[in-house]
């Protein structure tokens, strides 16, 4: 850290030299224009590259035993092109890895393959590409594959469970695609300012995405558990008290997000209040199978279990729920 003094002119501006060689390292002279940025803590950046476009980012890396966790990695870490080179050959096996990967990462295309290379460029641009609209994607996509999972159950409809299990996929790479968003903001303060979004909100979103992907994840473990039950297996009773713990639960999700993308506090606050109406629905539930064999009880109390995490993640969403930074 160098420390500097603040001086003044007769008119009263205030002004402070910047370090001769950071200057020249990036080129700046006489004339030249920087922009500068005050941060939420009250630093003030200093951006020297402003209205420049950005240069790709490239990376080479060599097929091995973690090559699909290598080309996400570096996708996530912002990279724009993405280079796999081998010695002497890529396998059969390497092609089909790189290619699924590639399949699973949202604007990430192959560009250029050859005997031992292959090449792939992200197409997106960031800064065209809203976190909040990402996020309002994402939860989407949950929200309908936990109302799916539940309806497979209630209507013993296999096809829309497997419907269901399938959409985890997408959930997936949007989840991706908005942690890359995140990491590149963090990197680039001015591209925070274009699309209305402080580096301090980065982290949030993040947890949120995790979050919703959670809820995704145990959406798709219900509608596993759905396959399993024939349409008569469930009593009436059965049908109505999962049902009404479902609608909670849902309720509570959704409200979740919309508090913490309206910043609505008092929202917010309100939802841990509805855990006594989950945990007795939950006790219905579970009472109502009696009459279930050992392996369906077994398989309905999971689902219930399910349901509860869902409710203890839309907790967790909610917490993130903050004052907008002024």
């Amino acid at each position: 850290m160098e420390l500097r003094k603040i001086q003044m002119t007769k008119s009263g501006t205030f002004f402070v030299t910047l370090p001769k060689e950071w200057a020249l390292s990036h080129g700046i002279v006489r004339g030249s224009i920087v922009a500068s940025l005050i941060a939420p803590d009250g630093k003030l950046i200093i951006d020297p590259k402003y209205n420049v476009e950005p240069t790709p980012r490239t990376i080479s890396i060599k097929p091995g035993p973690y090559l699909s966790r290598e080309i996400i990695g570096k996708y996530l870490l912002g990279y724009d092109v993405i280079t796999v080179e081998a010695r002497e050959r890529i396998t059969p096996e390497e092609r089909d890895i790189i290619k699924q990967t590639s399949a699973r990462l949202i604007g990430l295309e192959i560009i250029e393959e050859d005997y031992n290379k292959i090449v792939m460029q992200c197409l997106l641009e960031p800064s065209a590409l809203s976190p909040e609209k990402v996020l309002r994607r994402e939860h989407l996509i949950a929200s309908g594959m936990c109302r799916d999972g539940v309806r497979a159950l209630l209507e013993a409809d296999y096809q829309l469970a497997r419907n269901v299990i399938a959409r985890d996929n997408e959930v997936d790479r949007l989840y991706f695609l908005l942690v890359r968003i995140l990491r590149t903001i963090i990197q680039n303060p001015s591209l925070g300012e274009k699309l209305n979004i402080h580096p301090i909100d980065c982290l949030d979103y993040r947890l949120t995405a995790s979050l919703i992907e959670a809820v995704a994840d145990q959406s798709s473990q219900i509608a596993e558990y759905a396959t399993k039950f024939k349409s008569s297996e469930l009593t009436e009773e059965s049908l109505e008290a999962i049902h009404e713990l479902y609608k909670n639960v849902h309720k509570t999700y959704e409200d979740s997000v919309t508090a913490f993308l309206s910043r609505n506090i008092p929202l917010a606050e309100s939802l841990r209040e509805r855990k006594p109406t989950i945990e007795e629905l939950s006790r219905k539930v579970e009472l109502s199978a009696s009459t279930l064999t050992f392996e369906r009880v077994r398989d309905l109390t999971a689902i219930v279990s399910l349901l509860n995490r869902i409710y203890d993640y839309s907790i967790d969403i909610s917490d993130l729920t903050t004052p907008r930074i002024s």
